[in-house]
């Protein structure tokens, strides 16, 4: 039967209202509603004129009910900046991810979540250092903060929304945790977005909605603490003087000049006098903008290996998003970003395989 839901999905996916989308397919506002509340049955000929106008394929409609991924049970960082189109299309993004991942992990054997909850800690900077301790990282920078998530049981997807309003977020489901990034943003944005997830997953996995502005901070204090670890910032910088310094410094943390030079400040480096110049020189310089000396985008492992097991049984992304009755594009916004160019392998000794069944 036609399923309302995806109806509703794939209409928040298009960031379209309701009115928006009747005007769309020329119908009234009440119809779409009704379709929507599943108190009309569609025509063909209208599923037809639905699945046109949407870009998804007919059989879609026709699937199981999609988790939805609630506002409540999202942490996105900022509401203030973001549209409520841009919202709904990233939560429909989510659901649509949840798709993907029963998909990958029916196939495949994905490592078991090892999150461990801190929910109970009221220092972000403490709660930091706790998570580096149990993950044997010690004071050494993190090279690779998605490969890290992911080796934690993290289910890391891509939002290739082209827009800096929508930041990224995570939520858990059936305790598996998942982080969205999104890719329109630099590569040390990125880093520092993966351990604000981290943190939101860790501290405030029991605390319901997680859009209050405490929740943010510790958040933010959690992500700067754990990826500039204290020792290992005041062995390197015990003094400066110049914002080029930190232009330099910062790839050692895979960090902005903006998040170091904000550290610096909390650890006492930087004077409340030196901390105001620098701001201003990073906003002269465009450095919000565009972030100099900047760094590669990081690229998932787990995406990778999965794809490259795909391809050696001549399964395609193509042929996995019509799996899924998903758009090509859809499915490529999940992972965009994350693996890179890719093209089929050749098959050798010793490549990875994940395969379960």
């Amino acid at each position: 039967m036609f399923n309302p839901q995806r109806l509703s999905l794939a209409r928040k996916r298009r960031r379209l209202t309701s009115k928006g989308f009747a005007e769309l397919i020329g119908m009234s506002p009440v119809t779409v509603t009704r379709l929507e509340k599943a108190n009309n049955e569609p025509e063909p000929e209208t599923v037809d004129l639905i699945a046109k106008e949407l870009g998804f394929p007919r059989e879609f409609f026709f699937g199981d009910d999609i988790d939805d991924l609630s506002q409540d049970a999202a942490s996105f960082r900022s509401l203030t900046s973001m549209t409520a189109r841009e919202r709904d299309a990233a939560l429909a993004s989510g659901s649509l991810a949840y798709l993907l991942s029963d998909y990958v992990a029916a196939k495949f054997n994905l490592p078991e979540p090892k999150l461990i909850d801190l929910s109970h800690e009221r220092d972000p900077a403490a709660a930091a250092m706790t998570v580096r301790q149990a993950w044997a990282l010690g004071e050494q920078p993190i090279s690779n903060m998605i490969k890290l998530l992911e080796s934690k049981g993290v289910r890391v997807f891509s939002l290739a929304e082209n827009t800096k309003s929508v930041d990224a977020f995570s939520c858990w489901r059936n305790d598996i945790p998942y982080v969205f990034l999104n890719t329109f943003k630099s590569a040390e944005r990125s880093r520092l977005d993966a351990s604000h997830e981290l943190a939101h997953l860790i501290l405030h996995k029991h605390g319901g909605p997680q859009q209050g502005r405490d929740a943010e901070i510790e958040a933010n204090s959690f992500a700067s603490s754990f990826l500039m670890p204290k020792a290992d910032v005041k062995s390197r910088l015990p003094f400066v003087s110049r914002l080029d310094e930190l232009v330099i410094a910062k790839r050692r943390w895979g960090v902005s000049t903006a998040a170091l030079a904000y550290r610096l400040h909390k650890l006492g480096i930087l004077s409340d006098w030196q901390y105001r110049t620098f701001c201003i020189q990073i906003n002269q310089r465009g450095y919000r903008t565009e972030e100099p000396n900047g760094l590669p985008r990081e690229e998932s492992v787990i995406w990778k290996k999965v794809f490259t097991e795909l391809w050696t049984d001549r399964i395609s992304k193509s042929q996995v998003a019509a799996d899924l009755h998903l758009p090509t594009d859809e499915l490529e916004n999940l992972v965009f970003g994350l693996t890179g160019a890719m093209t089929p392998p050749a098959r050798s000794k010793g490549a990875p395989n994940l395969k379960a069944v």
